[in-house]
């Protein structure tokens, strides 16, 4: 039975193309590069960083990521810290995303500081990408080589 004419339904909105979707950083620590500079010294060493300075570096380099790489075709997950949605695309909205790059904490950070290749990581199995648009390779390293231990960043991260 339609709705009397009184008594219409609500549309949903439209938002403008033209307007990005708010998106917050990942993290209030998201521009906290004292955490991303511990954690690739730490690794340097081998030994094993510490579990929140771990958390807050791969946050950092998640949102330095997000930035790098804007659009929501990809999704980013480095469990249990944080995931995120870039690369652009076509936008995914419901369900298993088509395109996920997924890997654990510490090779995220050792693939942006750039002390790990992609390639190199896939085909070891330390990262698991599937879909067409789901290879990081134009956007990592995110850092320079050294810029994770002197603490010399000049951008922003």
């Amino acid at each position: 039975m339609p709705c009397p004419p009184a008594l219409t339904r609500p549309r949903p909105v439209r938002i403008c193309p033209c307007v990005e979707p708010y998106r917050p950083d990942v993290s209030t620590s998201s521009a906290n590069s004292d955490a991303v500079s511990a954690v690739i010294a730490t690794l340097d060493t081998g030994r094993e960083p510490d579990r929140a300075a771990l958390r807050d570096a791969v946050r950092a380099l998640l949102t330095a990521l997000r930035r790098a790489a804007p659009g929501r075709s990809v999704e980013v997950r480095v469990p249990p810290y944080g995931a995120i949605q870039c690369v652009e695309g076509p936008a995914h909205t419901r369900g298993t995303p088509p395109n996920v790059v997924e890997c654990d904490a510490v090779t995220f950070v050792l693939l942006a500081a750039g002390r790990l290749e992609w390639r190199a990581a896939v085909a070891a199995g330390r990262v698991r990408a599937s879909g067409i648009r789901a290879d990081l390779t134009p956007y990592l390293p995110l850092i320079g080589p050294d810029e994770g231990s002197d603490g010399d960043r000049t951008d922003g991260l």
